[in-house]
């Protein structure tokens, strides 16, 4: 039978087709494979970008292992210190920690005009870890020589049982004084001197994609510290008796901070030599007319006016003191149940080692998710979250406390006490509210100052600095102390401190609210 020439040409056409079909199935693997492999490689920085980006990743990953370190160790000093507690610890940030925030500030501003910023940053820096050096190896072995508890029970005999908080100062002054310097440390070292570098090696659009995610590699130093803190409170096992297991671990940690100190410094000095000299990194042109730039004098008054006569700065200004109020209100009395549950150095500072690695893990997905929630979002959203994250975790810490009768049968079927359920629900509160203030909090309040002037953006930042981070640490502490004089204690003063915690929140909201119309608009401008 002969096949007509059309019959020929369709079953021609019927094999080319399906030929053709199977080469463009054959070839998709490859174009997914390529297409993949594409993705990722477009997710890599860029040399020059990378180039400043680690070195400052690696930066950030010491100072927060040192922060890490320095705020266990100031809590376990100060609140288990000779007739202390936590109630003190409103009185240190008010009395000594604010003042010291003042003094530091006059201090730094006197520095910035008479210093190149990369000397500044070293003069802030290295005193610090000289005293950490010094509190192990000296002060800490002589506080039975340089602690006066005979003279301060002497005055406590002559007063009210309130006045034994701020007694405590006095009695264990040096701990207070090393509780004021781990504290400065995060608000010096790592807001001011840092972010600032941070936000002077890299662009708008650097920041708008890195930000949400340069925190991550620093995270994993609270997973290392917390879980060396945890390592070294073990050490008292191996003692020899008669040797006091606190002094050695206190020994332990001062030297890896230190350490890490060290490699701080040393990539910041990498970074002056190799990176702010690059042109491809830096714009060198920008620099040099910063640097010609008259320096900005912001004193604690100018910085007040600043603040009144720019809405924009006063709402970023009252998100700093919102947190830093909201967040003391809440740890203060989670730390008074911590030292009831661990009353020895080392078995508290053992459960802050695992406290912190905890918050390095959790601070690590919240980081994942913080670039998601910033593309889907947006800004307000990305604002909002940690006031939430507070607000409900802290008013269920509160009320865990306020009806603990209530869940004593739902303690005892879990099998622990009412007492270590409070534990345990304030140590979920802290590590969720941290977690959400490092992966969210934190870049967006940089991220507000990218669309301002520079003018703007430097009376701003001096301004949040010396007004926002000392007024949220001691207004907190102001009602806890009001509070403890009207109704004794910090336990009696649980439900006004939730009501006062609600307040905040609302307000918090309210501030986060207006600061994103502005902020908005000023990327539109921009």
């Amino acid at each position: 039978m002969k096949i007509g020439p059309l019959k020929s040409m369709g079953r021609g056409f019927k094999r080319n087709k399906r030929l053709a079909m199977s080469e463009a199935a054959a070839s998709m693997p490859n174009e997914e494979k390529k297409g993949f492999l594409q993705r990722i490689k477009s997710s890599i920085p860029p040399a020059n970008e990378r180039k400043k980006l680690l070195p400052l990743g690696l930066m950030f990953f010491c100072i927060l292992f040192n922060y890490t370190i320095l705020r266990d160790t100031k809590d376990v000093l100060m609140v288990t210190a000779p007739k202390s507690g936590a109630e003190v610890i409103p009185f240190i940030k008010t009395y000594v920690n604010l003042p010291a925030a003042i003094g530091f500030t006059a201090i730094y501003s006197k520095m910035c005009d008479k210093l190149e910023q990369k000397n500044v940053f070293y003069a802030c820096t290295i005193p610090f870890l000289i005293f950490f050096a010094a509190f192990a190896a000296f002060i800490f072995p002589n506080t039975g020589f340089l602690h006066p508890h005979l003279f301060v029970d002497k005055i406590a005999a002559l007063l009210p049982a309130g006045f034994s908080a701020p007694l405590s100062l006095i009695r264990n002054w040096s701990y207070a004084v090393f509780y004021v310097m781990a504290e400065m440390w995060g608000s010096v070292v790592a807001s001011l001197l840092f972010w600032g570098f941070a936000n002077e090696v890299t662009t708008v659009d650097e920041a708008k994609k890195y930000y949400p995610l340069f925190g991550m590699g620093a995270n994993v130093a609270l997973i290392f510290s917390g879980q060396y803190v945890k390592w070294v409170s073990k050490m008292r096992d191996n003692l020899p008796p008669g040797v006091d297991p606190w002094g050695v671990s206190l020994k332990y940690l001062m030297s890896a901070v230190i350490a890490s100190g060290g490699v701080m410094l040393g990539t910041f000095s990498y970074m002056q030599r190799n990176v702010m000299t690059d042109p491809n990194c830096v714009d060198q042109e920008k620099q040099a007319a910063r640097k010609k730039k008259t320096k900005v004098k912001m004193g604690l008054r100018e910085s007040a006016k600043f603040l009144g006569k720019s809405p924009y700065i006063r709402d970023l200004a009252l998100l700093v003191i919102s947190y830093g109020m909201c967040i003391n209100i809440v740890e203060v009395s989670w730390k008074a149940k911590l030292k009831q549950a661990f009353p020895s150095p080392n078995d508290y500072s053992s459960f802050m080692g695992n406290f912190s690695s905890a918050t390095g893990a959790v601070t690590l997905i919240m980081m994942l998710l913080g670039r998601t929630i910033f593309e889907k979002f947006g800004w307000r959203i990305a604002a909002l979250v940690t006031p939430t994250m507070i607000g409900v975790t802290g008013l269920a810490f509160f009320g865990l406390n306020i009806f603990a009768p209530t869940f004593v049968p739902v303690a005892a079927a879990l099998g622990t006490t009412p007492l270590m359920l409070a534990v345990l629900v304030g140590a979920a509160q802290n590590i969720l509210s941290k977690s959400s203030k490092y992966s969210l909090f934190d870049p967006c309040k940089e991220m507000a100052y990218i669309p301002l002037d520079q003018e703007s953006k430097t009376k701003g930042k001096a301004a949040v600095d010396v007004i926002g981070n000392p007024m949220g640490k001691s207004g907190g502490s102001l009602i806890q102390q009001a509070l403890i004089f009207g109704v004794g204690s910090l336990a009696a003063a649980t439900p006004y401190l939730a009501v006062i915690l609600g307040v905040l929140i609302f307000f918090w909201f309210k501030a986060a609210n207006s600061l994103a119309g502005q902020f908005e608009e000023a990327m539109v401008v921009e």
